[in-house]
């Protein structure tokens, strides 16, 4: 038999992720959890294997406010600040990152027309995101222009009241089940100033998607190519001015690279429970592994890095909710520190399960592969030092 994630409580406390938060803050946190443990852990190993993509418990996800966690309340948001979204996105998390990590993309796109988007475009698109009768994809990367994101090719012509579309995007998370793109597009020269933010729909003719993609983890969400074919799309649906779009892509991502450290946070935290359980219960040489003093070492360690990281990100978190100078860098380096501790906390936690964590039984294994990507997307790991450099030597 397969682990399962324990119900929320005590267990949870003691890792230390309520320290510092307002009583309404623990109240989120515990709804999140509660939700995580019923809804989510129970069916984990199942979207991940039959690759199921959980529309259903989302749309449950949404009526507790977790649609469009930080967009306003007069278009359906919840209107919570950057670290109220931290904390639910770590507390999800614990139940299926996989599935809280596509979440955290929906909620990133929903604040980006919330926030850039007219009163028209806020109204027309934010109330079916928020209650995710409506799901949203974010279309930056592309087969030659990944971190080198200012790059991308994918074309906006426009032509009286509509741009046409022609190019291709890649890896988008959710890409042919989602009903809105968010879609970074070249609408003048080359560089950042050439690019431009437009929102399109699902059934829009000249869109269409390429095959899903085969992952190592992230299976309870679909990814696959989005193609634009000679696609119509009305000057209606520009987010900001024509040249503003990748001003607006990288705003989104800095909040974005918090909800995925706060991913990685839950995986992490999740294992670590996960690691104390099976060092109390398996016995070798004579004894429970609990007693060897090694292994007591190395839990104490996953723990420091845990608690350390988490500070680091809800940080980071209160920063960019302050708008702050020092946000960018903030976030960088949280999304740099967190992703990379979380994931040795989970394959450490792995480690100390032996043969059995290799098992697709033991939940340990799928919270190890579904955050190796965190490493990678929302700008590479390799890209957050670039990033924390340039702040450094610019001072």
């Amino acid at each position: 038999m397969g682990q399962s994630l324990a119900a929320p409580g005590g267990r949870f406390e003691s890792s230390k992720a309520s320290t510092g938060l307002t009583e309404e803050q623990k109240e989120f946190q515990k709804v999140a959890f509660d939700f995580a443990a019923k809804e989510m852990a129970p069916h984990m190993a199942e979207w991940d294997e039959k690759e199921i993509f959980p529309v259903e418990t989302m749309r449950k996800a949404a009526q507790l406010g977790f649609g469009g966690i930080y967009v306003k309340p007069d278009v359906g948001g919840s209107g919570l600040s950057r670290l109220d979204t931290s904390v639910i996105f770590e507390a999800l998390s614990t139940g299926c990152t996989s599935t809280t990590a596509y979440l955290s993309i929906h909620n990133m796109c929903a604040w980006m027309i919330d926030t850039f988007g007219n009163e028209e475009q806020r109204h027309k698109f934010c109330p079916s995101l928020c209650s995710m009768e409506k799901l949203a994809s974010y279309c930056l990367t592309e087969p030659g222009s990944g971190s080198d994101a200012a790059s991308l090719i994918t074309s906006a012509k426009r032509k009286g009241d509509t741009y046409v579309l022609n190019g291709s995007k890649a890896f988008i998370s959710g890409g042919g089940d989602t009903d809105v793109y968010v879609v970074m597009c070249r609408t003048g020269g080359s560089g950042p100033k050439g690019i431009s933010c437009l929102v399109l729909e699902k059934g829009t003719p000249g869109l269409s998607f390429g095959k899903k993609e085969r992952k190592v983890g992230w299976n309870s969400q679909p990814t696959r190519a989005v193609i634009f074919e000679d696609c119509a799309v009305p000057v209606a649906n520009r987010l900001g001015a024509e040249g503003q779009g990748f001003g607006i892509a990288m705003k989104g991502l800095n909040g974005g690279r918090i909800n995925i450290a706060s991913c990685s946070l839950g995986a992490a935290h999740a294992s670590v429970l996960l690691a104390q359980d099976h060092l109390t219960i398996r016995k070798q040489f004579g004894e429970s592994l609990a007693s060897n003093q090694y292994l007591q070492f190395r839990l104490a360690e996953m723990a420091t890095r845990l608690v350390a990281a988490r500070l680091m990100v809800r940080n980071a978190a209160q920063a960019l909710q302050e708008e702050r100078e020092d946000a960018i860098a903030l976030c960088a380096m949280a999304k740099l520190f967190a992703t990379d501790e979380c994931f040795t906390i989970c394959n450490q936690a792995l480690q100390m399960h032996g043969g059995y964590g290799y098992l697709k039984d033991y939940a340990v294994q799928q919270f190890m592969r579904d955050i190796r990507v965190h490493q990678i997307l929302e700008g590479t790991n390799e890209v957050m030092r670039m990033i924390v450099a340039r702040s450094l030597l610019q001072e």
